[in-house]
């Protein structure tokens, strides 16, 4: 097991990467790499032209392994991003070749402008670490981190991700306007060309692995276990929730926590880690009481904050 110790450097100089072009977001950026320490996958949602794709090109480029990005629309097919098996003459035998999954760092741009089908078809890659394609099974490469980037659902051409798929995202995370004095940093430094030009890598692919590796030896103390379960455990009941979180938000918020304390420098996890990512962790997997479950991002946000004002935290 890594000690976590042994990773601070690497991580320190990850977030200064990335920061480097993402000007005036820290915590949208702790929340990116929190995800990538955990070994989970990120959903960037927010309006057009906040930076979305600019943060997960910074955060690719600031690792030194395979990027590939597709830009999903209307009209892409699950063999697009998957591969297809194409015949070939001389062996008389069909031959796979991989789609633009098979990497270490995938952005899906824009993922709710294509068809529920295509987005579906990284369900099994998302959580599997793995694509079958004609009853073959293949392996994606560790470590393997989805960055997806959408619109909000009101905009045209877009498809809502269904339930099943935003699961298998570990956090949702928005990046908001940024400020005058930021807005005006932004314009300086893209005057002559755009600083991801200038972005070198920083760490390796091994180096992700490893961290990863460290967030599993960060400590979660009982009372702590207990306080995370009781947040979890009270969005089942609660009476503007038809859908509460599952037992595989408590997992993913759990090891969300770990992360966020290594990023932080710690070796142990906080009840203030639990409420700092509830929310991104938590609100986009349970259902309001709308019709047919629905309800913005917004309102089930402010449940999941209701939530954590009403449950006790450990002293």
């Amino acid at each position: 097991m890594t000690n976590p110790a042994d990773v601070a450097p690497l991580i320190s100089a990850l977030e200064q990467n990335v920061r480097r072009v993402v000007l005036g977001k820290s915590d949208t950026v702790r929340l990116v790499l929190t995800g990538l320490l955990a070994g989970g996958h990120v959903l960037l949602e927010d309006v057009p032209g906040v930076g979305k794709t600019v943060l997960a090109k910074a955060l690719a480029r600031s690792i030194d392994c395979d990027f590939r990005r597709v830009q999903f629309t209307p009209d892409l097919l699950p063999s697009d991003v998957l591969g297809v098996s194409v015949y070939d003459a001389p062996s008389g035998r069909f031959e796979f070749k991989p789609g633009p999954v098979f990497t270490h760092v995938l952005l899906a741009d824009e993922i709710n402008r294509a068809t529920p089908r295509t987005q579906s078809a990284l369900l099994e890659a998302m959580n599997e670490r793995q694509v079958s394609v004609d009853r073959t099974t293949h392996t994606l490469p560790e470590p393997f981190l989805v960055v997806a980037t959408q619109n909000p659902y009101e905009f045209e051409g877009t498809y809502p991700l269904p339930e099943s798929q935003l699961d298998r995202f570990l956090v949702r995370v928005r990046m908001g306007y940024p400020s005058l004095a930021d807005e005006k940093a932004i314009l300086a430094a893209q005057r002559e060309r755009h600083p991801l030009d200038a972005l070198k890598p920083v760490v390796t692919g091994a180096d992700v692995v490893r961290m990863q590796e460290a967030v599993r030896a960060v400590r979660m103390e009982p009372p702590v276990v207990d306080y995370l379960l009781a947040v979890v455990r009270a969005t089942r009941g609660h009476k503007h929730l038809t859908l509460g979180a599952s037992p595989r938000a408590s997992l993913a918020l759990s090891r969300a926590t770990q992360a966020r304390a290594l990023l932080e420098g710690r070796t142990y996890v906080l009840p203030d880690d639990v409420k700092a990512l509830a929310v991104p962790v938590l609100a986009h997997r349970v259902l309001g009481t709308g019709a047919g479950g629905d309800a913005t991002a917004d309102e089930r946000e402010r449940v999941v904050a209701d939530v954590l004002d009403a449950v006790e935290v450990p002293l």
